[in-house]
């Protein structure tokens, strides 16, 4: 199983590197995926992931199929997780709110991000076919914070009313 890496590793605050197209079909790039989607669904509240967070500075992003399901009433299931490669934010909406965050590498820490309401993706799928997507709200949101993943920046960097907040079962008496 692989390890999902912590705040303090510095492949979180490394930019990762762009995935040659060529390579996408490679065994290593596959091998990535499939490791990212273990380490995801290995926690109750994985939504996406970013393959710097298994300690791969490379330009990848998955989003659970599931919360693809509960963010977009017209998306059509695929039966397995969404995968950007190489992706790039082409466009951003004015309109921006504040959402709660949490994040996989930075664990038990929730706080408020300004993100915007609306954001346009472009990269690669996990067989390399040319991906655009667009999305509102919580899809919207995630597609910000996996992207500033690859670029370095976790969301406490951007975050204000941070609280610690550990699961029940973590929680002392």
């Amino acid at each position: 199983m692989p390890n999902i890496v912590q705040d303090g590793d510095p492949v979180l605050r490394e930019c990762a590197q762009a995935v040659p197209l060529k390579d996408i079909p490679s065994a290593k790039i596959q091998k990535v995926i499939s490791d990212m989607r273990m380490a995801m669904e290995s926690q109750k509240d994985g939504v996406a992931i970013a393959a710097p967070q298994i300690g791969v500075p490379l330009r990848i992003f998955m989003v659970s199929d599931s919360i693809m399901k509960e963010a977009d009433e017209n998306y059509k299931s695929i039966g397995r997780n969404l995968v950007f490669i190489n992706p790039e934010i082409t466009k951003l909406s004015r309109d921006k709110h504040e959402v709660e965050e949490g994040c996989l590498s930075v664990r038990w820490k929730y706080g408020k991000v300004s993100r915007s309401i609306k954001a346009t993706i472009s990269g690669h799928n996990e067989i390399g076919e040319k991906v655009v997507r667009g999305a509102s709200g919580l899809l919207a949101q995630v597609f910000q914070h996996e992207t500033d993943h690859l670029d370095g920046t976790l969301f406490i960097d951007k975050a204000f009313d941070i609280q610690d907040i550990p699961p029940e079962e973590l929680k002392k008496d």
